[in-house]
């Protein structure tokens, strides 16, 4: 289990991947981080995510903090096409800030939408798509795991999305209301023993007079079929707000379906300092079918058919063998009577 987002995610996924769909039979989640992956969740998979957090901040020249906390939560679904994936995605957040500018503090209590976006992503290009088609050296170890110069060929997506705000939205420029576009290209390199890299350039709300730029790196590593480990950078720039956070933490897998994850972000600033913790979840409903199957199996059932049928061979090799061991040592016993 090796490859995506979160081989959970990220990275354990793509060992799967075949030359007909973005399907896979682990959980394929944009957590940890905020990065979106280059793949979809396939065909008919149903995906929600979500992680609640707190949030602390400190703007030292302005003199004031905010305290509070909320929730950044998304709905995927793969629609039509193995490549073209639909979703919707938010975050929510509740909060208080103090301003300490006079001898008496104030304290402005805040709720709202910070994000609410629905959008569709379209993988163009999958580098992976034909990789089963390349044999694994049976003669060495460290073939199989040296460094590919293909790999540095990325999987390539596209986004477009819609974002809403409301009116007097405290976390947004006066003046941003409604309906606004907003474009994303996402990049994913999958690299040998677990590691996986994950590139995403947006430009958000676009035509606004507050529209900003954003690019998000993430790296993550396989440490085993179950842990995941990450680090990712994220640079915001607009005329409303400017910022360069740091993300650290990882996920685990529970089970092929369901993934639980937690981070740290945090910045190197004063206007203002940033430090939030967060845990999420990601659940996924399969109700992908095979394309290549015309019996209604599920791709899940086809699965534990392939292993029931791999296991009935060996054991019938195991059986043969005995068989075999059994007729050679009495024909050795014949042997040794003849003499």
């Amino acid at each position: 289990m090796l490859l995506n987002k979160t081989y959970l995610t990220i990275v354990l996924c793509i060992a799967s991947l075949t030359a007909y769909a973005q399907y896979t039979e682990v959980i394929n989640s944009n957590r940890p981080g905020v990065s979106r992956s280059a793949f979809s969740v396939g065909t008919n998979v149903v995906q929600f995510e979500a992680g609640p957090y707190t949030v602390k901040e400190e703007h030292t020249p302005l003199k004031y903090d905010v305290s509070g906390f909320g929730v950044d939560f998304a709905a995927r679904y793969g629609l039509l096409l193995p490549q073209l994936e639909i979703n919707i995605e938010g975050i929510y957040q509740n909060d208080t800030q103090t301003d300490y500018r006079s001898s008496i503090p104030s304290e402005l209590e805040r709720s709202n939408f910070k994000q609410l976006t629905l959008g569709a992503k379209y993988l163009v290009y999958d580098p992976y798509k034909n990789a089963e088609e390349e044999k694994p050296n049976i003669f060495s170890y460290h073939a199989n795991r040296r460094f590919k110069w293909k790999n540095l060929i990325p999987a390539v997506a596209v986004y477009v999305g819609a974002n809403f705000d409301s009116k007097d939205n405290p976390y947004t420029a006066s003046g941003i209301e409604g309906f606004s576009p907003k474009v994303m290209l996402a990049t994913q390199n999958n690299f040998s023993s677990g590691w996986v890299f994950v590139t995403n350039f947006s430009k958000d709300r676009i035509g606004s007079d507050f529209s900003d730029f954003q690019y998000i790196l993430t790296l993550t590593k396989a440490i085993n079929e179950q842990w995941v480990l990450f680090g990712e950078t994220q640079g915001i720039h607009s005329d409303f707000y400017a910022d360069n956070l740091f993300r650290f933490g990882g996920a685990y897998l529970w089970n092929k379906n369901f993934q639980l994850d937690t981070a740290v972000t945090f910045n190197t600033k004063d206007t203002p300092s940033v430090f939030s913790l967060n845990l999420g979840v990601s659940y996924r409903l399969d109700f992908h079918k095979d394309p290549g199957l015309d019996n209604g199996t599920s791709a899940e059932e086809e699965a534990e058919r392939k292993a029931n049928k791999k296991r009935n061979k060996k054991n019938k090799k195991n059986g043969d063998d005995t068989s075999n061991n059994k007729r050679k040592k009495e024909t050795q016993e014949i042997d040794f009577d003849d003499n």
